[in-house]
């Protein structure tokens, strides 16, 4: 990947996008193809087509995707299998089509079997049930993995894919109906803390196990294999060490200064009791995550105040 090749970037507004655009543009790339959700509709087959048509990237991040915590996955089933299958689909094609030199293709740790041992390996993909909650997301993130693989085994093509683990970082997701855990809880944290509030309610039991990865870590790995790795299986991403809820709440109160209780609500759902990823493939390649959990949640914390993203209750 030269510092002149165009590249694509789907899904730059978010997240995952943002820090892979920012991550790039330090190493100095400057070639870049980018197109908000309003002017590029990733779910219209047409549209994509004209564009790749018309562009013709050399490299593409397929960042771009529907998002959502517990609740949001569970409540809109059908929302996060169609919209996840159509904007992947009409990307990985569309590559296919215009000959694109390399694809990336970022999935998620959900697609692993609910009670596979723990870490979890690329080899455990398919090898189960399913977490209930979140299966129709992992259901279109795993037919993702396999259209790379599939384009890669009959075509040839530079696609593969990765699996990041748990993410956080600048331009996350504080809606407390629609965002992950570390979020939600940065924001509870400070609002109860802004309004002296006698405690915080944290959902479950606190014991699930979850591993955090910054979005700065997870964007510098893929730009690390974007330009090292030409392999068509799927590579994980993480830190390869996780932290219960509670423990995870505890150190976000610690953050914030927050004076007050913890409760739980065991009237809300767990989720998959542990999900550690196993890094050993990506280790073995040369790239490991710099970012501790702790610097990570205070840099994070600090990006949420400096940019104002509380909003009112």
């Amino acid at each position: 990947m030269e510092l002149n090749s165009k590249i694509y970037i789907a899904g730059h507004k978010g997240m995952v996008g943002s820090a892979i655009l920012r991550n790039l543009q330090e190493k100095g790339y400057k070639n870049f193809l980018l197109k908000t959700s309003s002017e590029l509709d990733l779910k219209k087959t047409q549209q994509v087509d004209e564009f790749f048509e018309t562009e013709k990237p050399d490299y593409v991040f397929l960042a771009a995707a529907k998002v959502g915590g517990i609740q949001a996955n569970n409540i809109y089933r059908a929302d996060f299998l169609y919209d996840n299958l159509m904007i992947q689909n009409n990307i990985i094609h569309a590559s296919f089509v215009n000959k694109v030199k390399k694809l990336l293709f970022l999935g998620s740790s959900c697609i692993y079997p609910k009670l596979a041992p723990q870490p979890l390996k690329e080899d455990y993909l398919l090898s189960g049930y399913l977490e209930d909650t979140n299966e129709p997301y992992a259901i279109a993130k795993i037919a993702g993995i396999k259209l790379c693989e599939s384009y890669f085994r009959q075509h040839g093509c530079n696609f593969f894919s990765v699996m990041p683990t748990n993410l956080y970082g600048k331009n996350d997701n504080y809606d407390l109906n629609n965002s992950h855990v570390l979020p939600a809880l940065i924001r509870k944290f400070h609002h109860a803390k802004e309004n002296n509030l006698p405690f915080v309610e944290i959902w479950g039991t606190g014991s699930p196990l979850r591993e955090f990865l910054n979005a700065d870590d997870l964007s510098d790995a893929c730009v690390f294999l974007m330009r090292n790795y030409n392999g068509h299986k799927h590579v994980n991403i993480g830190t390869g060490t996780d932290i219960s809820i509670k423990d995870l709440a505890l150190l976000i109160q610690k953050t914030t200064g927050y004076t007050g209780e913890l409760k739980y609500d065991l009237s809300k759902p767990d989720g998959t009791p542990r999900k550690l990823l196993d890094v050993n493939l990506l280790n073995n390649l040369g790239w490991k995550h710099k970012i501790s959990l702790e610097e990570g949640i205070r840099l994070v914390y600090e990006d949420y105040i400096k940019n104002k993203n509380v909003k009112t209750w």
